[in-house]
């Protein structure tokens, strides 16, 4: 019979407790590792150049303010602009041309439930060919599971009313 070396490995990550003098001490400090600590917008690049942006967990039928920064790039150059394309829940507010690349500030509205991604288009100014891709993607809660902790570069900045029937003005055919 083979023996087996489960839970022989080191694991990464988790939840460490200091070791302290008495057994009361140790139980009064916990630390996270910084991989837990994750707070703040992600912005990553694929291979193709599309920057994805994870702006963490949202609610439902709420407005966002959400800021990030994506590095330059080579292929759309220092000065860009979005480009117009209709969406009616994400929409650019400003670009900020920063040290580390380019602040961008769009308003978001949490349409639905679960995982959602809306794209814009960034272009260059001096280029009308030249583009980048930028997918927003949030995890959208319901109304009913509570207020999510927001990370850093989003806010909250109002609440959308939902549409009741009962406050419509239309009235059925009798």
């Amino acid at each position: 019979m083979a023996s087996s070396k489960r839970g022989t490995k080191a694991k990464a990550g988790g939840v460490h407790f200091a070791v302290g003098r008495s057994h009361d001490e140790a139980h009064n400090h916990v630390h996270f590792e910084d991989k837990l600590h994750d707070s703040v917008v992600m912005v990553t690049q694929d291979e193709n150049g599309c920057y994805l942006v994870k702006v963490g967990f949202l609610k439902i039928l709420h407005k966002y303010e959400i800021t990030f920064t994506v590095p330059f790039s080579q292929k759309v150059g220092t000065n860009i602009c979005a480009a117009p394309i209709p969406n009616v829940n994400l929409k650019v507010l400003n670009i900020i041309k920063v040290q580390e690349g380019h602040r961008l500030k769009c308003e978001y509205t949490a349409h639905k439930e679960g995982v959602l991604k809306e794209e814009l288009i960034l272009a260059s100014e001096t280029d009308d060919n030249a583009t980048v891709k930028v997918i927003i993607q949030a995890r959208v809660m319901d109304r009913h599971h509570g207020t999510p902790m927001l990370l850093d570069g989003v806010r909250c900045i109002g609440e959308e009313l939902e549409y009741d029937s009962e406050h419509s003005d239309w009235q059925g055919f009798d």
